[in-house]
C-alpha cells in the first residue's frame, strides 16, 4: 500500500497539484457584461496576426461553463486552479469605472472553487491589457499603465482577497513585453527601439511591485504573493562543477534584466553598461518598489538550452540543438525536462528564492479523437512523467519546490497560433464545447491521487 508523502517515490504531504489557464485563452464572452476591448481582441481582428484568423470571442466559453470545469477538475482530483483575472473585464477602460459584473464573475468562480475544495491561485495580469490603455501608449508609457494597474489590482484584491490566499502579479514579462513590443509576434504587435523596450520592461516591473504591495495591504493577513516568470533556462550538458558553474553564469546573464532589479534591487552594472544610453528611465523610489519582497516565485518552464564551459570571457557557451533533436507540436517545444530542476536550483542558490511553484509546464501535441472518443496522447504522458521527475528532484534536494501546475487544464486559444495547437489535458471540441479528458488527464490524475510519480 502506498502512503502518500511517506515513500521515497512520493512527494511531501502538502505538495500542491494544480492546473492552470488564463482569462483570454479560455473565458470567451468577449463582449458580455460590460467587458472592454483588450489588445488581444484588437490583435485578433487584425488580418494576418493570428493563425486562421482565430479570435478569443468564444474560446472555451469558460465564462459560462465554469461550474462544469470545476466539476471536471474535481473529478480529476486537481487540488488547485491557477486562473487570471481579466483587466478589461474589471475596468473596461483600463483606468476608469470598476465593472461590478466583471468582478462578480470572479467572485462566483472563487466561491465555486472553495466549495469544491480546490485552492484558487489568482494571477492579476496574463497579457490582456485594455486597448484603451494601449491607445495611451500601453507598457511603453509609465503614465498609461501605473495608475491603471494600481486601481485594477486594488479592485480585484479588495474583492477576492478575503478568500484568495495565493496571488501572482504578472505572467511572463518576456512574452507580454519582449514578444509584444520587441519582435511584434504578440499583441499589440509593435517593434520599438531598445530604449523604449527597456522602459516597457521597467514599467512592468513597477506594476509588479504595486501588485505585491496591494496584496500586502488589502488581502487576508496570511496571503502570499509572487511573480510568474519564464526564464531562459540553461542546463549543464554534464553535471560536473565546471559545467554547473558555466550554466549558472549563463542563467544569470540571460535573465539579468528581470531578475536583478526584482531580486537584487538594482540593475546589474554590466547590463547597464551594455545598454549604453538605452537604459531605462529610473526615478527615485522605483527600485525599492520593484524589489518589494515576495513569498514565492512561479516558474513557467517549457524548454532549456544545454550549456558548456568556454574560454570566452563570459565563461560559457550555449550549444545549438541538432536537427534531429525531438520536439513536440511546436518547433521550440524541445523536451529538456531537467530545466525544471536547474531553474529552481539557480533561483534558490543564486537569488535566495526559498519557495517556488512550477506554475506552468506542458506541451502541444497533435491530439486526435479516436473513433471511440479517446485521445491517446502518449507523447504528453511522457512529457509529464519526466518533468514531474525533475520536479521531484528539486523537492528532494530541499530547493523549496511547493507545487506543480499542469498547462493547461483545457485546450484553448494559443495566442498567435490560434486554436491549432492543443496544450490541454482535456480535449475541447470547439464546435460543441464538449470536454473530453485525454489519457494524459487520467495519468496526471493518478499522480495526484498517489502524490507520487
Amino acid at each position: 500500500m502506498h502512503m502518500a508523502g511517506k515513500s521515497d517515490m512520493g512527494f511531501p504531504d502538502g505538495f500542491i497539484w494544480g492546473a492552470a489557464t488564463a482569462s483570454f485563452q479560455v473565458e470567451g464572452a468577449a463582449r458580455e457584461d460590460g467587458r472592454g476591448e483588450s489588445i488581444w481582441d484588437r490583435f485578433c481582428s487584425t488580418p494576418g496576426k493570428v493563425a486562421g484568423g482565430h479570435t478569443g470571442d468564444t474560446a472555451c466559453d469558460h465564462y459560462h461553463r465554469w461550474k462544469d470545469d470545476i466539476r471536471l477538475m474535481k473529478d480529476l482530483g486537481v487540488q488547485a486552479y491557477r486562473f487570471s483575472t481579466a483587466w478589461p473585464r474589471v475596468i473596461p477602460t483600463g483606468d476608469g469605472t470598476i465593472n461590478k459584473a466583471g468582478l462578480d464573475f470572479y467572485d462566483r468562480l472563487v466561491d465555486g472553487l472553495l466549495e469544491a475544495d480546490i485552492i484558487p491561485f489568482a494571477t492579476l495580469f496574463h497579457w490582456d491589457l485594455p486597448q484603451a490603455l494601449q491607445d495611451k501608449g500601453g507598457w511603453l508609457k509609465r503614465e498609461a499603465v501605473v495608475p491603471g494597474f494600481t486601481a485594477y489590482a486594488e479592485a480585484v484584491v479588495r474583492r477576492l482577497g478575503d478568500r484568495v490566499k495565493n496571488w501572482m502579479t504578472h505572467n511572463e514579462m518576456p512574452c507580454f513585453i519582449g514578444k509584444a513590443y520587441g519582435d511584434g509576434k504578440h499583441a499589440p504587435g509593435l517593434q520599438v527601439s531598445r530604449k523604449e523596450l527597456n522602459n516597457a520592461y521597467h514599467n512592468a516591473f513597477l506594476t509588479h511591485g504595486i501588485g505585491v504591495r496591494t496584496v500586502r495591504q488589502f488581502a487576508r493577513k496570511d496571503a502570499e504573493v509572487g511573480l510568474v516568470n519564464n526564464p531562459f533556462v540553461t542546463v549543464p550538458l554534464i553535471e560536473t562543477p565546471e559545467y554547473i558553474e558555466a550554466a549558472q553564469k549563463a542563467f544569470v546573464r540571460a535573465n539579468a534584466q528581470i531578475n536583478e532589479p526584482i531580486y537584487k534591487g538594482a540593475y546589474a552594472d554590466w547590463w547597464l553598461e551594455e545598454q549604453g544610453g538605452d537604459g531605462p528611465n529610473v526615478l527615485p523610489g522605483d527600485l525599492e518598489l520593484i524589489s518589494s519582497p515576495t513569498d514565492f516565485l512561479g516558474h513557467n518552464v517549457y524548454f532549456g538550452a544545454f550549456t558548456e564551459p568556454s574560454d570566452d570571457p563570459k565563461g560559457f557557451k550555449i550549444l545549438p540543438f541538432p536537427s534531429g533533436f525531438p520536439k513536440l507540436d511546436l518547433d521550440w517545444l524541445k523536451p529538456v525536462p531537467q530545466s525544471i530542476y536547474w531553474c529552481t536550483r539557480f533561483y534558490n542558490q543564486y537569488y535566495g528564492i526559498k519557495k517556488s511553484y512550477v506554475t506552468e509546464n506542458g506541451c502541444a501535441c497533435q491530439d486526435v479523437l479516436t473513433p471511440d472518443g479517446r485521445v491517446i496522447d502518449l507523447d504528453r504522458i511522457q512529457w509529464i512523467r519526466y518533468h514531474v521527475l525533475e520536479t521531484q528532484r528539486a523537492v528532494r534536494e530541499g530547493l523549496g519546490m511547493a507545487g506543480f501546475f499542469q498547462w493547461s487544464l483545457l485546450d484553448n486559444f494559443e495566442w498567435a497560433e490560434g486554436y491549432f495547437k492543443r496544450f490541454g489535458i482535456v480535449y475541447v471540441d470547439y464546435e460543441t464545447q464538449k470536454r473530453i479528458p485525454k489519457e494524459s488527464a487520467r495519468f496526471y490524475s493518478e499522480i495526484i491521487g498517489s502524490n507520487s510519480r
